[in-house]
């Protein structure tokens, strides 16, 4: 029998937060990385050397992060469009990623795929993908993969709160609760979908419960604390990898840019984004931790210069690096089976 919303619930025991001086330096590190790199995407966009859409994750920094921390090497990785941060996150080269994002042969899909489709299967990244939902039904086959050979790797499959209205979503829900597949999935809820409060949109005021009528446990994380994220992604994380099968996280967190970088975002108010950033930013939150800690403002200022000229010579390279030749129209677009 399926567990009730309030069973499932129990299931999800409640994260305490709380990371080591020495993490807490290496997740804000990390997350300062993702917001500088972003911010120099945005500028590229704006000169117009990225086409096409161009979806930032600035705001969003701690969830990817906090969940990566708790990933072990082997375990895989699968977004929406909203993807630069987690191929950062996962340990993708910046300069591959900008050099994708501005059409060059020297990116991650050989400039044939920009800002919402490349992968790396070194990194056990599998891709951002550009259908709504759809991500969530490939994480779910990585976790049958897993399930299927026998290993104790982990899937986490990410998804926005409007994904998580989406037919094959709950079709995946049930398939990975049927088979106890490995799989951790997390609603990134920013508030807002492409334009529309999550209010207006869904019926159900706790999407953490929505895997409830399958009986996966589910948590409803504070997403702008890093170390909130990293303590609930633990628990997830070692439920899947206990072969108890799949695990929902509803991580409450928010962007500062607009859906993409062509939405003007009318849809709130400039004064609700500000409040926002005085008085929940996730690196402004762990920088000021750190501080309390004592770790030297001076060390600080260092890595943050550190992270902007990481982000320049992204740009730099990106902008140097040839494009793709003509033939590479036809490479990459059909693989031939082997025969009986």
């Amino acid at each position: 029998m399926a567990a009730t919303p309030k069973a499932a619930s129990a299931k999800a025991r409640k994260p305490q937060p709380g990371l080591p001086t020495a993490r807490l330096k290496d997740a804000w590190r990390q997350m300062l990385l993702i917001r500088r790199f972003e911010e120099k995407a945005g500028q590229l966009y704006g000169m117009g050397l990225i086409g096409g859409f161009c979806h930032l994750y600035i705001g969003q920094e701690a969830v990817v992060i906090g969940v990566q921390m708790a990933l072990s090497d082997g375990d895989q990785v699968i977004t929406s469009y909203r993807d630069h941060g987690h191929m950062l996150a996962c340990g993708m080269d910046p300069r591959g990623v900008m050099a994708e994002l501005t059409g060059r042969a020297a990116g991650y899909s050989h400039g044939k795929g920009g800002s919402m489709h490349m992968f790396s299967t070194e990194k056990h990244f599998y891709g951002g993908h550009g259908i709504v939902g759809a991500q969530v039904s490939i994480g779910t086959g990585l976790a049958f993969a897993n399930h299927y050979r026998g290993n104790d790797r982990v899937a986490v499959a990410y998804m926005g709160e409007g994904a998580s209205n989406q037919g094959q979503v709950f079709e995946s829900f049930n398939m990975a609760a049927l088979m106890k597949l490995p799989c951790v999935y997390v609603i990134e809820n920013n508030r807002y979908s492409m334009g529309t409060s999550v209010e207006r949109a869904t019926a159900s005021h706790d999407l953490s419960q929505k895997g409830a009528p399958w009986g996966i446990p589910g948590v409803k994380v504070n997403g702008m604390d890093v170390a909130a994220v990293n303590a609930a992604a633990q628990i997830a994380v070692a439920h899947c990898r206990a072969g108890n099968g799949p695990y929902l996280m509803e991580m409450e967190t928010y962007r500062y840019r607009g859906h993409s970088m062509s939405d003007p975002a009318k849809y709130r108010t400039r004064e609700e984004v500000q409040q926002m950033r005085e008085q929940r930013d996730p690196i402004d939150h762990a920088r000021a931790e750190l501080l309390a800690a004592g770790v030297p403002e001076a060390e600080l200022a260092a890595i943050e210069a550190e992270l902007r000229a990481i982000a320049q010579d992204a740009a730099d390279f990106a902008q140097s690096t040839p494009e793709p030749e003509p033939s590479e129209l036809w490479t990459d677009v059909l693989a031939e089976g082997v025969g009986a």
